[in-house]
């Protein structure tokens, strides 16, 4: 079910081109992510990574370039995704097969120490609160003291009319930057739908998703109220450190 180099590279950067659509400057998101795992993991050897939702390894791929020593461990559900991170970023990290907040998802992780850092871009918010607070829980097990939780989203703001001020100042600053000419996410997983290296792992793919229920349960939640949810799992120390529009980046420290 493996795709060539050649397939996975193209779709991986037509991946991160329609990315640049929704994720608020993704780079420089990245890029202050990157700065934090950075940071905490200065005095450490071989420090250990985990990157939730990791898609087809773009945070992943970004990440090894900056702390070249880190073993990192990508985990996701989606097996199209995987197998083109698996190809196009093989180097990069261990990929794992597995849906962030079932019951025991940290199993198939199978870590062999504490982690230095877990990341997410774009992809908590997938969860409903209760089990983002059970996800959180689980990662603060898993972090070693010290240890930092760096979500990267778009979240929801406390008031109707800043959200809409928010999203605004977002999508603007996508127009200056011309991505929005580039093609959405229902266009690249139509061109994904079709072709035939990708079939097998699209049907998979399709087969999966229809034992969820779709969408975003989490959309709603603001950064505070994930700051409080984060407290509420252990971590003393929460805070915003970027934010363009209503993409932010969070960090978590556990103590």
């Amino acid at each position: 079910m493996g795709v060539s180099m050649a397939t996975a590279k193209e779709w991986v950067e037509r991946w991160e081109l329609q990315q640049q659509r929704y994720a608020v400057d993704r780079e420089e998101r990245f890029t202050v992510i990157a700065d934090v795992v950075e940071h905490v993991t200065a005095d450490r050897t071989r420090p250990l990574l985990l990157d939730l939702g990791c898609g087809p390894g773009s945070l992943a791929a970004r990440l090894a370039a900056r702390v070249p020593d880190a073993d990192i461990v990508a985990v996701d559900m989606d097996p199209l995704l995987l197998e083109l991170g698996r190809t196009h970023h093989a180097g990069a990290a261990r990929y794992v097969d597995a849906v962030v907040g079932e019951d025991h998802w940290t199993d198939a992780l199978e870590l062999d120490r504490p982690l230095d850092a877990a990341v997410s871009t774009t992809a908590l918010h997938y969860l409903p609160e209760p089990t983002l607070l059970d996800t959180y829980r689980c990662l603060g097990d898993l972090l070693r003291p010290g240890g930092a939780l760096v979500n990267g989203d778009h979240f929801a703001q406390q008031a109707p009319g800043c959200s809409e001020l928010t999203a605004h100042v977002g999508r603007r600053r996508a127009e200056r930057a011309g991505s929005h000419g580039q093609e959405d996410w229902q266009s690249w997983w139509r061109g994904a739908a079709r072709d035939p290296e990708l079939a097998d792992l699209f049907t998979e793919r399709e087969q999966r998703l229809a034992g969820f229920g779709g969408g975003s349960a989490g959309d709603h939640l603001t950064a505070a109220r994930h700051a409080e949810l984060l407290r509420e799992a252990g971590f003393s120390h929460v805070a915003s450190v970027w934010q363009f529009g209503d993409s932010q980046v969070l960090v978590a420290v556990k103590d």
